[in-house]
């Protein structure tokens, strides 16, 4: 239940980069993916760090993920700015 968990949280903040600019690597699909994996990757960290099963949830399981999320959006962003940059689409 863990993982849907951050599935979820990672799918619901990507819903509010509508709001940026669309400059993320792959678009809003790049974007997506970005979040996921964010989310999936500091979820998963975390939990396994805290020694609890993958089937325990608790309000900590959905804060966990939310930071994930958000840096997994800016990693994408970032690639996507720098590629844009270096083909001098400024």
């Amino acid at each position: 239940m863990a993982a849907v968990v951050w599935f979820t949280v990672g799918i619901a903040i990507w819903h509010f980069t509508v709001f940026l600019p669309d400059r993320f690597w792959g678009g809003i699909v790049g974007a997506l993916l970005g979040a996921i994996a964010g989310a999936m990757l500091s979820g998963g960290i975390a939990q396994i760090l805290s020694g609890r099963g993958i089937g325990e949830t608790d309000i900590g399981t959905v804060a966990i993920a939310i930071p994930g999320t958000l840096i997994g959006l800016a990693a994408i962003y970032a690639i996507g700015l720098r590629s844009e940059r270096l083909a001098g689409l400024d």
